[in-house]
């Protein structure tokens, strides 16, 4: 008696279990991969707040330092406070606003019933969700980068121009804010391949892995900012 080759001799509930184990392979195997690169992410963004850390170190060892005074053979410090450019906390509050929208979008890419929505070829929810919170970010990013050049323009009419002639707090207010916008212009450049990639990135997973990875990098900058902020008003 010949057998039928289309029979595997399993019962239909077995059957049934083995399609549930493949579908949450499939599942599972985006979700490594979102695990996987957040683990690649969290060690830059750590390595990114050591040098923030350092910075914070290094201004506060200078504040201190002492020199002796030839005329008087006194030890004198040289540190002497600058008044802050008050849109320096205009630039905080719309930093602030930046972070709260990219976390909206960052929410609205991992929205289970829009990402089902793709996955069953559904349309673009999801992306139609974030894409302006991304573009909101985007733009208060350069406005935030505008409002600090802003700043050191009038710090420079203030009469404390980056150059030889810089007092140590007016030069620690430009390396500080200066290497914190050079992170953020890279933030800028990140967010603006991120809205590239959402139009063309074809599976939802990678382009929830791009909206995640980018949001981290910005909320790291916004905290960096808040603690240097810290430094520089306290500090002076």
């Amino acid at each position: 008696m010949a057998e039928n080759p289309q029979s595997t001799g399993d019962p239909p509930e077995a059957e049934a279990g083995e399609a549930t184990t493949i579908g949450k392979a499939n599942i599972a195997g985006p979700a490594n991969a979102c695990i996987g690169f957040a683990f690649f992410v969290f060690f830059g963004l750590a390595g990114d707040m050591m040098f923030f850390a350092a910075l914070v170190v290094l201004f506060f060892a200078r504040q201190a330092g002492i020199h002796m005074d030839p005329r008087s053979h006194e030890m004198i410090g040289d540190w002497h406070p600058i008044m802050l450019p008050p849109i320096v906390y205009l630039n905080t509050a719309i930093l602030l606003l930046s972070s709260l929208a990219m976390e909206f979008g960052r929410r609205n890419i991992f929205r289970e019933i829009d990402v089902l929505e793709e996955w069953l070829g559904l349309g673009r929810p999801a992306l139609r969700r974030t894409l302006p919170w991304v573009a909101t970010t985007l733009a208060l990013g350069v406005m935030f980068l505008t409002g600090q050049a802003i700043a050191w323009r009038q710090l420079t009419a203030q009469g404390f121009a980056f150059d030889h002639w810089s007092t140590p707090s007016s030069y620690f207010f430009y390396l500080v804010t200066g290497l914190h916008a050079a992170h953020l212009v890279l933030g800028v450049l990140a967010l603006t391949v991120c809205l590239c990639a959402l139009g063309w990135l074809r599976k939802v997973e990678f382009r929830q892995i791009a909206v995640d990875a980018t949001a981290w990098y910005w909320h790291t900058l916004g905290l960096a900012w808040i603690l240097l902020l810290a430094v520089l008003a306290v500090g002076q």
